[in-house]
């Protein structure tokens, strides 16, 4: 069983696609600060919450606990005490049960190597994008991965820090370290920043493989690209680095590439029947005025649906964690059917989203129809935090294919007793199981 680390963990996409990949584990901590995502990822892993274990707790014994914690409301700056404060009680409740039913160490600038078990197999690392992507610039944010720049994608270094504690311990080095980014992480304005990483990995005697990854190659009908990177500890055993290096060559995913006929269809991950209550409820929700900046979004973005009828030839752009915006992942367009009088289309729902994401119908349900209590969901999961959830995710299917090749060189190189070769297929890369 593999003892998974997941920092920056969001709503566990790692965990999810582990799961889907049926490859055994555990999470022995998470590192997340965000409350939504916190909420969100106990929900979708363990199910509903059982709240009567704090009984006893009351509303100043529950502001002492979380207290320690550096909490965050959007994901950018630290809760004040009066926002942690504002709460309700069976708010306050749930984020304590999230905390301690995914150990989690919250900040990852107060982690240490001390807090971390010693037998980490995959510690991943999908630290903040924020300062690395194009809309960085158009803020005039150019300091992306330095390492003094006190920005969020600078956490980066957190990592290193870790590591380097790891070294200074004698403790063992996790197996497998898993990166991912925007591709911009590799552009001009940040690849020396990259390099000094990726050079300090090797030095601590990791094998660094670097994809650029679209979720269309593993059959999501979503152009969303980034870039992944699998760390493998070898230590200086050249041989198995020889391996290493052999096996990422001869089964490179960047070499997958479907054609449009065995990407799954737009329509499968649409919810356009609208004789179901809560598909009607969301798209409604999801169906704004029709003003002047709207008519642009109507006019300049992919219409990947007109009322019930989907347009399978069409793939949804990235999913960001705005939908109500210009440009967009694409809109559905309404021509005799219009959801609510005066409109013209509709935006991505965040059930649509989390399904374009990889998620399945069942883990949306769990975080929203299966979810008893409405008071948390008002506070943590409102539409527009589903949304952001889904843009800060990371698409299920891609880290499948990931998580499959770490098993098989755990399995098959790292222990040294089955040095039989494999293909792609041989270990569920090939479509059928996208």
């Amino acid at each position: 069983m593999l003892n998974i680390v997941e920092t920056f963990s969001g709503v566990g996409a790692q965990s999810e696609a582990l799961k889907r990949a049926k490859i055994p584990f555990k999470v022995s901590a998470t590192v997340e600060w965000e409350l939504s995502a916190i909420y969100a990822y106990d929900i979708l892993h363990n199910g509903p919450q059982d709240l009567s274990l704090y009984r006893h707790h009351n509303k100043e014994s529950l502001l002492k606990e979380l207290a320690q914690y550096n909490l965050s409301s959007n994901g950018k700056e630290p809760m004040t005490e009066k926002a942690l404060s504002a709460l309700t009680v069976g708010q306050l409740k749930a984020i304590y049960h999230s905390l301690i039913n995914n150990n989690n160490l919250v900040d990852i600038t107060s982690v240490s190597a001390d807090d971390l078990d010693d037998d980490i197999d995959i510690l991943t690392y999908s630290f903040p994008c924020q300062d690395l992507s194009v809309s960085a610039r158009w803020w005039n944010n150019s300091s992306g991965l330095d390492r003094d720049s006190g920005n969020r994608s600078s956490l980066l270094w957190e990592i290193e820090r870790l590591l380097i504690e790891f070294k200074e311990q004698n403790k063992p080095f996790p197996k497998f370290l898993l990166m991912e980014n925007v591709t911009a992480i590799r552009s001009k304005a940040h690849i020396e920043n990259f390099r000094v990483w990726t050079n300090f990995l090797e030095d601590l005697g990791y094998v660094n493989q670097i994809y650029d990854l679209s979720a269309t190659n593993f059959g999501v009908p979503q152009s969303r690209k980034r870039t992944y990177m699998i760390s493998v500890f070898v230590g200086d055993d050249l041989e198995i680095e020889q391996e290493v290096m052999d096996y990422f060559l001869s089964n490179n995913l960047e070499h997958i590439q479907l054609s449009a006929e065995n990407i799954n269809p737009i329509s499968d991950y649409l919810r356009l029947d609208y004789s179901v209550k809560h598909y009607l409820e969301e798209a409604i929700h999801a169906t704004p005025n029709f003003t002047a900046s709207r008519e642009k979004i109507f006019n300049n973005n992919l219409k990947l649906a007109t009322d019930s009828q989907a347009d399978n030839s069409l793939i949804a752009r990235t999913i960001t964690t705005k939908q109500d915006r210009n440009p967009n992942s694409g809109i559905i367009a309404y021509d005799k059917n219009p959801l609510v009088e005066g409109t013209r289309y509709r935006n991505l729902t965040p059930r649509e989203a989390f399904l374009l994401m990889g998620f399945t119908e069942e883990n949306f349900d769990n975080l929203t129809i299966k979810n008893p209590s409405e008071d948390v969901k008002k506070a943590f999961l409102t539409q527009a935090k589903l949304l952001k959830l889904a843009g800060n995710s990371i698409v299920v299917n891609v880290l499948c294919g990931i998580f499959k090749q770490m098993d098989y060189i755990n399995t098959h190189i790292l222990p040294q007793d089955d040095k039989e070769s494999q293909s792609l297929s041989d270990f569920g890369l090939e479509i059928n199981i996208l």
